[in-house]
């Protein structure tokens, strides 16, 4: 007998719980469906969140063949017989569970079928087909996010699935209490057929009491059910997600918003990942506004990694609660970034002739080194002399903040010395 998240799949649009900005009435996806002009698309989205449910719906509502394969695991074979199948009747709507993991021999097989319109693609993915599908299927295709089902969407499909005699459960007398249903919808984070199918096995597996009535309690259904963390899937889309979220709050200052996340991090087990991005975080986000606490992020994620887990937790909790707390400043990205720019813009210009190589014979016949002025010469080991080249010698890349002691003496002396170097230039250089 199929599970019961697999017996309860909509047979329509009008069944298929939650995304409603896809099938709700007068949405894309109910559109296409009610003009009978189905295009191929692909659904992303974390798993368990109705994308074949949308699949099969679509299949059901417009009568067209339905056929599931998998792009990792079903071979080219399979896409010919299902290709077939679509000569012999028309037009195949096919599920192509994975399609991030098409190759590109299948891809080519499938690419006229999806042209012709005889094979009607849905791909369903927990990766961004932005960044994981190739250009050729997308440009083909409609991308459309699927989002986790909220706590409502789950009630309305746990009490479809209780109550229908036919697909579900309703033939059973099963009692499920409200703190056990509670657990049952925060516990499967938005996946519907985990909660379906922890529900089935509590059912199942729970002994009536005297009047015959199966009690589902809270104790039965944590039992039952398998907790599952959205970010555990440390090559899906959400765990990118997450990170990123790490990192946005961290550089808002929002202490407990990056403990958040942090935790999340720490239970999907990514210490890889977490340590990589902290470091990435003190320099960028904190970075020359208090470069003490960046060399303690590096100390910390270094005693993470020595340590590991659960006491890793220990470091990088302090170290990003300090990160949080500190003054900010991207002055030093921006400041690289801009002279990048500068450079892949064919900004560069040629190397003034005092600064070039020195080191070898007859240089100094080519002018190479020979104005030079050794600032150790010089009192306080500085004189002013040009470094930039000469077309872009006025070019400035670095724009000192304010937001710590540190970068503020930082700026003071980076305006002192550039004021000099300016009034400097103005005059004729003297040797001592």
């Amino acid at each position: 007998m199929q599970p019961l998240a697999y017996r309860m799949r909509p047979r329509n649009l009008s069944e298929v719980v939650g995304q409603q900005h896809l099938v709700g009435p007068g949405k894309i996806i109910s559109r296409m469906v009610k003009a009978k002009m189905l295009s191929s698309l692909i659904l992303y989205g974390p798993p368990g969140t109705g994308k074949t449910s949308i699949a099969s719906a679509i299949a059901g509502s417009t009568k067209y063949a339905f056929r599931k394969l998998n792009a990792a695991t079903d071979t080219k074979k399979d896409l010919q017989v299902v290709a077939e199948e679509a000569k012999m009747s028309g037009t195949v709507i096919l599920l192509l569970d994975e399609i991030h993991r098409l190759d590109k021999s299948k891809q080519d097989f499938l690419l006229p079928h999806l042209e012709s319109g005889r094979i009607i693609l849905i791909g369903a993915t927990t990766e961004n087909p932005y960044i994981s599908i190739n250009p050729a299927i997308r440009s083909r295709t409609q991308i459309f996010p699927v989002h986790p089902l909220s706590i409502d969407d789950m009630k309305i499909a746990v009490k479809r699935a209780l109550t229908d005699s036919e697909r579900g459960l309703g033939k059973m007398p099963i009692k499920l209490e409200q703190d056990a249903e509670e657990q049952l919808l925060t516990a499967t984070n938005g996946d519907l057929r985990s909660a379906l199918n922890g529900l089935e096995l509590a059912a199942k597996s729970t002994d009536p009491d005297e009047d015959g009535v199966i009690h589902l309690t809270l104790s039965v259904i944590k039992d039952s059910v398998q907790k599952r963390v959205i970010t555990s899937d440390k090559d899906g889309d959400a765990h990118y997600d997450v990170i990123s979220a790490f990192q946005k709050s961290i550089r808002g200052s929002d202490t407990d918003a990056a403990l958040h996340y942090l935790a999340r991090l720490i239970d999907a087990g990514d210490l890889i990942s977490i340590c990589r991005r902290l470091i990435v975080i003190a320099y960028e986000d904190i970075g020359l506004a208090n470069m003490p606490a960046v060399q303690r992020a590096v100390t910390a994620v270094q005693a993470a990694q020595q340590i590991g887990f659960p006491e890793a937790r220990i470091p990088l909790a302090d170290v990003v609660i300090e990160l949080c707390l500190s003054p900010k400043s991207n002055s030093g990205i921006s400041a690289i970034d801009s002279a990048l720019e500068q450079v892949r813009a064919g900004g560069t210009g040629e190397v003034p002739n005092h600064l070039k190589d020195a080191h070898y014979k007859g240089a100094s016949k080519l002018g190479h080194g020979n104005d030079y002025l050794f600032p150790h010469d010089y009192p306080q080991d500085w004189v002013a002399q040009q470094y930039l080249p000469d077309r872009i010698k006025n070019a400035q890349y670095f724009h000192p903040k304010k937001n710590g002691r540190f970068e503020q003496a930082l700026g003071n002396q980076y305006w002192q010395l550039k004021n000099a170097q300016r009034n400097g230039l103005r005059n004729s250089h003297h040797h001592p």
